[in-house]
């Protein structure tokens, strides 16, 4: 896909990306804000409180009456518009076709500039926001991961207590957080589309964003500490869900992040990689996954899956066997070949649409503000090299900051013997 992307800084220092995408027949819009959880006042209190008023960005604002007669008009062509929230972000988003691009921006701006954040619609979409929770009780890794989180350090909460303390929100809360986040130095957009010849009335409608003026707040720091192996005892769940977690206290570089990539698909990237693929060779898990991840002070490097009870422990086994394998050097030049060229493939596979062109753009911009080279990706995939990937993975153990949890019809001796097993690779 042949692109042209900028940045362009609003008149009151907001800032985001436009991406000219030649003859795309659909406009991308994300407009993101830190203004998660963690950026609410009296969070341990109020946790939900930027949930809810994500669930309400689309509501009635200074053109509509209600959320209803707002999304009667957004959608008429078939545009689409969607809001999510984390412990640090909130985004609005949306797509249209490309005719009617301007027509969605503006309506966008009217959901993010002039909320009114009604009574009627905050008791509405907090009893949403309530059973959405209550539905995630029942989900294993909803339940387990946000725990592993609380245990390393994160400053989070698990749902079972975010519901318990939903009580103490009021419509008041949500207008207190709008007023706190929504500032102008705190926006971040992407917006994609043909803008070809159009560049001008663009910039004159971002720039007619109208917020309070302010500042995008600093990540919070959190403090990672190794912990104790928990069990989440559910007597009805017969599958054992677990999470191993570990973590760097710093930030892995963007050529150390991509060695880990490489690393975590020879291991459980496909149905022949060394974990998975003799896992399900011998029976013992559908699946197992694991992942690298850099945050601005922190990196982690999780596994996690779903297993029968009585083979937990061959698996356990088969786990530190590899792992044990990669710290003694044992990978193969072949296999990493191998995972470069799968990694290639799927970066060349990366933006088929303009969505995801927006998405893989945002992804970067929106954390750090830096702006991806789609185009040197490759060569970043190229360079990994044995040593880079060894060295890397080693850190992690070194550093001796990890856990593990266990989730389902399960006790803490179980955890306690599997943590045994993992211990010997630190």
């Amino acid at each position: 896909m042949q692109y042209e992307v900028s940045e362009f800084i609003l008149k009151d220092n907001g800032r985001g990306l436009i991406v000219n995408v030649p003859s795309a027949p659909v406009m991308s819009a994300q407009f993101h804000f830190r203004a998660g959880s963690r950026f609410v006042r009296d969070f341990d209190k109020k946790w939900e409180t930027a949930h809810i008023m994500e669930h309400m960005a689309f509501g009635a604002n200074n053109g509509f009456a209600t959320g209803s007669d707002y999304d009667a008009v957004f959608t008429e062509n078939g545009a689409y518009h969607n809001a999510w929230t984390s412990d640090v972000s909130m985004c609005y988003v949306a797509e249209c076709a490309s005719f009617e691009w301007e027509r969605i921006l503006g309506l966008q701006k009217s959901a993010i500039c002039d909320p009114k954040f009604t009574e009627e619609e905050f008791d509405a979409e907090y009893g949403n926001v309530k059973g959405e929770l209550t539905g995630y009780l029942s989900n294993a890794n909803r339940v387990l991961w946000p725990k592993i989180s609380q245990n390393l350090g994160d400053n989070t909460l698990g749902y079972q207590e975010r519901l318990e303390i939903m009580p103490n929100i009021t419509v008041r809360d949500i207008r207190n957080h709008y007023r706190d986040t929504h500032t102008s130095g705190n926006l971040r957009f992407v917006v994609a589309g043909d803008f070809t010849g159009k560049l001008t009335r663009l910039r004159e409608l971002l720039n007619s964003f109208e917020l309070k003026i302010g500042d995008r707040p600093p990540l919070p720091v959190d403090e990672m500490h190794s912990f104790a192996p928990f069990a989440i005892r559910r007597k009805d769940v017969p599958d054992i869900t677990f999470g191993w977690t570990m973590n760097l206290p710093r930030r892995l570089s963007d050529d150390e992040d991509t060695a880990m990539s490489v690393l975590d698909h020879i291991l459980n990237g496909t149905l022949h990689s060394r974990i998975q693929g003799e896992a399900r060779q011998k029976g013992l898990v559908y699946g197992i996954w694991s992942e690298t991840s850099a945050s601005e002070h922190n990196s982690t490097w999780d596994f996690g899956a779903s297993v029968e009870a009585d083979k937990l422990d061959r698996l356990f086994d088969l786990i530190v066997r590899e792992i044990k394998r990669i710290q003694e050097g044992d990978i193969t030049e072949a296999e990493i070949e191998s995972a470069k060229q799968y990694a290639l493939g799927r970066h060349q596979m990366g933006i088929q649409t303009v969505g995801q062109l927006n998405n893989w753009l945002a992804n970067r911009y929106f954390f750090d503000g830096r702006i991806e080279d789609f185009a040197a990706q490759p060569d970043r995939i190229r360079a990994v090299t044995k040593e880079r990937i060894i060295a890397t993975a080693q850190e992690f153990f070194s550093v001796n900051c990890w856990g593990l949890g266990i989730y389902g019809n399960t006790e803490k001796a179980v955890a306690e013997r599997l943590n045994d097993k993992l211990s010997k690779l630190f």
